[in-house]
């Protein structure tokens, strides 16, 4: 064997060793977003309809924060103050 043989041979094996990481690279790929959910374009009016739904649902549960903050921050004694003042009536 000259030297022409085994760089021909070299060149050959570099390429059958690139062709078969490709195809093995596309299988993965190919077997990996089968395993993707992938849900339909429903357009852009669906989408603006939820966030729509997503923004109101944040605002009523950061008014709920608010609500409940203010009642663990107020001092103990005036809620129970408040309730006396009630039970007085």
């Amino acid at each position: 064997m000259n030297m022409v043989e085994v760089i021909l041979i070299i060149v050959v094996l570099a390429v059958v060793g690139k062709m078969m990481n490709q195809r093995m690279l596309e299988r993965r790929s190919a077997r990996d977003d089968r395993f993707l959910d992938v849900t339909p374009d429903r357009g852009d009016r669906d989408d603006s309809a939820d966030n729509r739904r997503l923004r109101d649902e944040v605002q009523q549960l950061k008014s709920r924060i608010q609500v409940l903050e203010r009642i663990a921050v107020e001092k103990e004694n005036s809620l129970a103050r408040e309730i006396d003042q009630l039970r007085d009536r």
